[in-house]
């Protein structure tokens, strides 16, 4: 696998999983809590410095940051 987009990690259990595509890391989070009633964190991993730029300026959701 190349550099992992995203690692889902469950502080409940010793879920602990890495993704190349941050869809199927998404579908984890959500079968793991359908399933467990757990809530799993992510963390995400390097995007490209574009990607992460553009990240950066939408903020949380969208909303633009103030640097």
């Amino acid at each position: 696998m190349t550099t992992p987009r995203a690692t889902v990690r469950c502080p409940e259990c010793d879920l602990e999983e890495t993704f190349s595509k941050l869809a199927t890391a998404r579908i984890c989070i959500e079968e793991h809590r359908e399933e467990t009633g757990h809530d799993p964190e992510w963390e995400l991993g390097r995007f490209a410095p574009g990607v992460e730029k553009m990240g950066d300026q939408a903020g949380v959701c969208g909303i633009p940051t103030s640097k």
